[in-house]
């Protein structure tokens, strides 16, 4: 150890000066870009807010915990981006309060499911999972096909959402009702995994995407 890293480590008033000075240069490299950047506040091509039945599906998705097993982050690694398709990108969940990216993976990435399957298997997977994937722990719900959706929930949570910067008109809390009339919970639900689709990305970056796809892909 050098005589002035150990002169440092016996003067706690210098020690403590550096580290709080680290720690600002480091915040402030972070934050500021958040700042002044509009990638984080700015909704990516293509992503709208969720119609009202998506809407009461995503609440269910988060009151049953299902970000505690699956994340919705798809990370620019090659690994990632071939399983699951294009990275994430912070404008695709500029409308999400709370947002669902999430580290824990048991289950699969959810961030690219929508469309991969029909509508019949996801009833299915949710009322039992061992039924179409014989292997998995997840627990099944099938409760939330016997339980049907409140109008007036579903109304509150767009409320609340418009509140926080989600551009709902009173013309798509008012026809809530007629989009979650006669659904359950499970038809909500399911409908909601349906939109977790990549946003159309700009052609510079979906080319880029299907380069390095191409690049693993050949043998």
């Amino acid at each position: 150890m050098s005589q002035g890293h150990e002169r440092l480590e016996r003067n706690i008033g210098l020690m403590g000066v550096l580290i709080a000075a680290v720690i600002s240069v480091g915040g402030f490299v972070e934050i500021v870009p958040l700042i002044v950047g509009t990638q984080v506040d700015q909704p990516a091509p293509g992503v709208k807010p969720l119609g009202a039945l998506q809407t009461a599906g995503r609440d269910v998705y988060v009151r049953e915990g299902c970000y505690g097993c699956h994340s919705q982050q798809v990370r620019s690694l090659d690994e990632e981006t071939l399983r699951y398709g294009p990275y994430a990108i912070a404008g695709e969940t500029v409308y999400d309060h709370p947002f669902q990216w999430g580290s824990k993976r048991t289950g699969p990435d959810l961030s690219r499911v929508g469309g991969r399957y029909s509508e019949d298997w996801h009833r299915i997977h949710l009322m039992n999972p061992r039924d179409v994937v014989p292997e998995s722990n997840m627990p099944g719900y099938p409760w939330l096909a016997e339980t049907p959706l409140e109008v007036a929930e579903v109304q509150a949570e767009m409320t609340a959402l418009r509140r926080v910067g989600v551009p709902y008109t009173d013309e798509d809390i008012a026809g809530a009702g007629a989009a979650v009339d006669g659904k359950t919970q499970l038809d909500a639900l399911i409908a909601y995994l349906q939109t977790l689709k990549a946003s159309p990305r700009a052609p510079a970056v979906a080319a880029a995407t299907a380069i390095e796809t191409n690049k693993e892909s050949k043998p």
